[in-house]
């Protein structure tokens, strides 16, 4: 009598699901969402209002390579990463608020 061969085809479909699976719900919304926040960063100018991942809120006074300076209020400028930047806000949030 012969013994039967373990198929190869189970283990081969498996991990290919796995990784159908990971590229779906995985890699590419990290990749669209990183894609975002890279658009995001390069539509910042002089005089957008941003908030900060920390949650200050101010307007952009310069950008300067990777560096932005933001005032937050009257004579109070900060120096942010562009990383830092999680949003840009609508024009007259900030005014809105106070």
């Amino acid at each position: 009598m012969e013994t039967a061969q373990p198929s190869l085809l189970s283990p081969l479909l498996f991990l290919g699901m796995l990784l159908l699976f990971m590229y779906v719900f995985i890699i590419r919304p990290q990749n669209k969402r990183t894609k975002e926040i890279n658009e995001m960063l390069d539509n910042l100018v002089v005089g957008s209002e941003i908030i900060a991942a920390s949650g200050i809120l101010g307007k952009v006074k310069s950008i300067k390579g990777e560096y932005v300076s933001v005032e937050v209020s009257e004579n109070v400028v900060f120096k942010l990463q562009r990383s830092a930047i999680a949003n840009i806000l609508p024009k007259g949030t900030i005014d809105s608020i106070k």
